[in-house]
């Protein structure tokens, strides 16, 4: 669950962490009072779950009240759908750091990134010039370091006080990192200002889904999710990923789903959504299809490969969507594994064509996808 910026920053104040002075709006007409705490000039930071605000125009810098009023309303009108606004007070910037803890899968360790060039997309960074990168690893049962923090504050070329107070906030944002089970925690920039004060810029908070259970802190809303889909998927505990092609996948097991995905693509057709019909979801099956017909696709596609998770159950349950939901568009499928035989005698009295072979099945929605025959 990614988190907005006024939401991580919650949590940076939490644990010690400086940010400037700040109120969220949700209106022109609350400018006012945000304004008069943080002083002129401030910044207008929209609130969207999206890279590149900057970029995009979502973030102004505003010197006087008539200027924050026209930018505040220029924000919440643009195109972006914009419903909440930051209204930050401006800080006095003498440098900008990137700072971020996240997971290596690989080392099964946590890793601190840094990098000298702050405000900067650290993915393009990682191209272009790798070896500005600094990269520290942390065993998660020992935790950071002392010398840790030295040793990536000094790799950065800060030093005195700036290196103290650096120290500070990494100990303190290893620390959020934790008790939150984040994924990924994000400053940047991370300001040095001209008083040689460390402040958190900006914030990105992104908590394992998986941890729901502990991190019941926030609501899931509609705000946080790109469609109505995905968002109806996370009630369910379904897990889903939206994207803009035109095949529905409803798969078992990630590994499959990634062979199928690949697949779709080598055949020159493209996914509109992935939803988890496997582990504990083989039995919601008409759920399952319900969302994936909120989708503008044109075919639905279902290939799974059930050891635990039945065939047969699956089938029954495929079966039951059609004939609830009435679906306007072909259904593929290739349901393999556990009791198949029965799944495929299922599947053929309802009128459907059982596949047994996986690329068969994907070249026969990517052909229906293009306009071919169902």
């Amino acid at each position: 669950m990614k988190l907005f910026e006024y939401q991580a920053k919650e949590t940076f104040r939490k644990n010690g962490i400086p940010t400037p002075q700040s109120m969220l709006i949700t209106s022109v007409d609350e400018l006012g009072a945000a304004s008069d705490m943080t002083g002129f000039p401030l910044v207008l930071k929209s609130q969207l779950l999206m890279g590149g605000r900057g970029k995009a125009g979502l973030i102004r810098f505003v010197k006087d009240r008539a200027q924050a009023e026209e930018e505040c309303a220029q924000l919440f009108a643009s195109y972006y759908n914009v419903k909440k606004i930051l209204v930050e007070q401006a800080v006095h910037i003498k440098s900008e750091i990137y700072l971020s803890i996240t997971v290596d899968p690989v080392a099964a360790k946590h890793m601190i990134i840094a990098c000298a060039d702050g405000g900067v997309e650290i993915e393009t960074l990682a191209e272009t010039a790798p070896e500005k990168i600094i990269r520290e690893y942390i065993d998660p049962d020992s935790g950071i370091s002392p010398y840790q923090m030295r040793n990536v504050a000094f790799q950065l070329g800060l030093n005195g006080d700036v290196m103290k107070k650096f120290s500070s906030v990494l100990g303190k944002l290893y620390t959020a990192f934790k008790a939150n089970d984040a994924e990924l925690i994000e400053i940047n920039p991370l300001f040095i200002t001209g008083d040689e004060d460390v402040v958190a810029g900006d914030g990105k908070l992104s908590i394992d889904d998986n941890s729901d259970f502990r991190q019941n802190t926030y609501e899931k809303t509609r705000e946080y999710y790109d469609s109505d889909a995905e968002y109806e998927s996370a009630l369910e505990g379904i897990p889903y990923l939206q994207f803009d092609g035109d095949i529905s996948l409803m798969c078992a097991g990630a590994g499959l789903t990634t062979t199928v995905y690949d697949l779709i693509n080598y055949e020159g057709g493209t996914v509109a959504n992935y939803l988890e019909f496997g582990g504990p979801n083989y039995k919601k099956a008409v759920r399952a299809m319900e969302l994936c017909l909120k989708n503008e696709s044109k075919v639905i596609l279902v290939v799974t490969f059930g050891t635990i998770a039945r065939a047969d159950v699956m089938a029954e349950g495929i079966v039951e969507a059609i004939n609830r939901l009435k679906p306007d568009r072909p259904i593929v499928t290739c349901i393999r594994g556990t009791n198949e035989e029965e799944a495929n005698r299922i599947l053929k009295d309802a009128g459907l064509v059982p596949l047994y072979d996986t690329e068969e099945a994907v070249r026969k929605a990517v052909s229906i996808a293009a306009g071919g025959d169902a």
